[in-house]
């Protein structure tokens, strides 16, 4: 875990990639709105960031960055993320032995500077601003949390505050996601404060993936950012005319992993094979939430 900002690829390396992806979604006549950066971990962590925001805008379509913002009090994080047209970021608690619990930060973070970072970013953007609020039962769904939560967000005045749950295989198997009559009442609570630009997010994967020709590619390439579901993966290979025997093999080479959560099945590929992490307060497979 770091939380220091390093180069870990070319800007240029990055740019071309998504150059060549850009092509094939228009030859497939594919409508493109954002490209957005959502790491294996952390985007801001990149000290290119602000570049490859400025050579990917070249590129026609508008850029997001998704980010936990446990570095968003430095003021070059701020300086990148400005370049961006849409911004996510988390606020899971403002407490900090709650904040601790949920995300498992690094050591030299806290979250009233994070809190901080948050409304000096806020203030300034002129970009669109979201937030994202994940729920773990038991350690941040409590009233009194959700209305700190709400109280603090009415001072960033986000255009969307995303409510969200655990949907994915979890680091630990006590995480689950709050009863439905609590989200019902956790949701009253930030609607009441915050107005119609909170949302529930149900949590169910998101399945309406752009793939290229090459299968093994494309579930790699989706395995290597979260976990994706079995019944997602299923209807790949059928609309391919592939059979099950691929994942197989990809199983027997290690490259994937599979394990259940909530009575589904999912696949992702082995930390191994990732390559270069990511990694701030929590990356996307190593937290609780």
């Amino acid at each position: 875990m770091r939380m220091e900002r390093s180069e870990f690829y070319p800007p240029e390396d990055l740019f071309e990639k998504a150059r060549v992806r850009m092509d094939q979604l228009k030859k497939a006549g594919e409508r493109v709105d954002y490209i957005t950066f959502v790491a294996d971990g952390e985007p801001t962590l990149d000290k290119n960031l602000g570049r490859e925001i400025d050579l990917l805008r070249s590129l026609g379509p508008r850029v997001a960055v998704i980010s936990n913002a446990s570095l968003i009090w430095m003021d070059d994080v701020k300086e990148d993320l400005y370049k961006a047209d849409w911004v996510s970021l988390k606020v899971d608690a403002v407490e900090q032995e709650t904040w601790r619990l949920v995300d498992r930060p690094h050591g030299g973070l806290y979250i009233k500077r994070i809190l901080e970072g948050i409304e000096g970013f806020a203030s300034n953007y002129r970009g669109t601003l979201a937030t994202e609020t994940m729920l773990v039962k038991g350690v941040n769904d409590g009233l009194e949390c959700i209305s700190q939560i709400a109280d603090f967000l009415v001072g960033v005045r986000p255009s969307a505050a995303y409510i969200l749950v655990p949907s994915r295989p979890p680091a630990e198997e006590w995480v689950k996601r709050p009863d439905m009559d609590n989200l019902k009442e956790i949701y009253a609570v930030m609607s009441e404060k915050l107005g119609p630009v909170v949302e529930m997010v149900g949590g169910d994967e998101e399945d309406s993936f752009f793939f290229t020709g090459d299968i093994v590619k494309d579930v790699l390439s989706i395995a290597s950012v979260h976990p994706i579901r079995e019944d997602v993966i299923a209807r790949l290979l059928t609309d391919r005319n592939c059979d099950w025997d691929i994942i197989e093999g990809l199983l027997k080479q290690g490259v994937l992993e599979s394990y259940c959560y909530e009575n589904k099945r999912f696949y992702v590929k082995k930390v191994g094979e990732r390559g270069m992490r990511h990694e701030a307060s929590r990356p996307e497979s190593g937290s609780s939430s």
